[in-house]
């Protein structure tokens, strides 16, 4: 049987379609719900929120996309991981052990319309990731650091004292339900379109001064990163080195999670967009080459190469117990301190 939520915008969002089989082909696997359904075009869009492992309270890893409209590549990276997971399953017995002790969610695409419609906000004007009742005290960028004027301007807030658009609030309450009950939890959220090096980036956004309540244990799952394959190409950092914003909601939510007893550790993954610019210029005459590779083999270049960092965030969150707690050695929080918050 068709899914319902098949319609004729799905050749402009082939990533519903991948969704949707991938649910259909491994059903006796893939646990799967509708978070939402969102009004477009007299159509319902279904929100799809995927997961592999037990259902007991066990440390959990979220990877998510699509919150960018633009940023499908996000999505992309985010389905190719699961279709291998998925494969590995039929043979891969460690695995499937590993999922005995571990849940593992995946949110491809928060932002379905604005994904359709090819734009960065929502189907309301609204920059989903400049959405959450969050203010900075300092100093942001004009009009990229979140504003209030209008929806026809990008990075647009919302108007203020309105609720958090649809697609904000039901992943906020996911993230609530699935992962802030949890011993330990850690989103990979997927974007591109920032410079030309791939970041990994952790809270604030709003803020240059605070440094995060648990800036120890990101910064011992950034040496161990680094030193179990010395060989990646990643900057892993606070958002704030580079800018600062209002509304973020991975500061949102990591400030929710300090009044509940577990450790929830957001990090972005920010694919550099520009160096497939500076590789192929004509992505400029194109709407999504400033955040998507355009020629395919630099697609699957993009695909294979978060594969490992995926993977190590895997074993990390299932290995939490075993260095989580030398994390709390306050002199790796001293060393964090000097590298990024010392000027």
């Amino acid at each position: 049987m068709r899914p319902a939520s098949l319609s004729k915008n799905n050749q402009r969002l082939p990533e519903l379609v991948q969704i949707e089989a991938l649910i259909q082909k491994n059903r006796h696997i893939l646990q799967h719900e509708v978070l939402c359904h969102l009004d477009f075009a007299d159509q319902q869009v279904p929100i799809y929120a995927l997961s592999l492992g037990t259902s007991k309270p066990v440390p959990t890893v979220a990877f998510i996309g699509g919150i960018h409209g633009l940023e499908r590549i996000g999505t992309q990276v985010v389905l190719a991981f699961l279709e291998t997971l998925l494969e590995r399953l039929h043979w891969d017995q460690t695995l499937a052990a590993l999922l005995e002790q571990l849940r593992i969610v995946f949110l491809p695409v928060i932002n379905p319309i604005g994904m359709v419609k090819a734009t960065r906000a929502n189907h309301q004007g609204v920059d989903l990731m400049r959405n959450a009742p969050i203010d900075s005290d300092e100093e942001t960028l004009w009009l990229a650091g979140g504003h209030r004027i209008s929806a026809r301007l990008p990075w647009y807030r919302g108007a203020l004292g309105e609720p958090m658009q649809q697609e904000a609030q039901i992943l906020c309450q996911f993230i609530r339900e699935k992962l802030f009950t949890q011993p330990f939890s850690l989103v990979l959220d997927c974007h591109s379109g920032f410079g030309v090096q791939d970041r990994i980036w952790f809270p604030y956004a709003r803020s240059r001064r605070e440094p995060i309540k648990h800036l120890g244990e990101v910064f011992h799952l950034r040496k161990l990163f680094f030193q179990t394959y010395p060989y990646q190409n990643y900057h892993f950092e606070p958002q704030s080195v580079h800018y600062l914003t209002h509304g973020d909601l991975w500061d949102h939510l990591y400030l929710e999670s300090l009044q509940l007893d577990t450790l929830f550790l957001p990090l972005t993954l920010e694919m550099g967009s520009w160096r497939w610019i500076r590789k192929n210029p004509l992505q400029l005459f194109n709407l999504l080459g400033m955040f998507h590779p355009i020629k395919q083999h630099r697609i699957n270049r993009v695909l294979r190469g978060h594969l490992i960092l995926m993977e190590f965030l895997l074993r990390a969150t299932l290995s939490y117990p075993h260095w989580a707690q030398s994390a709390m050695n306050p002199a790796l929080a001293q060393e964090a301190k000097e590298l990024w918050y010392a000027n």
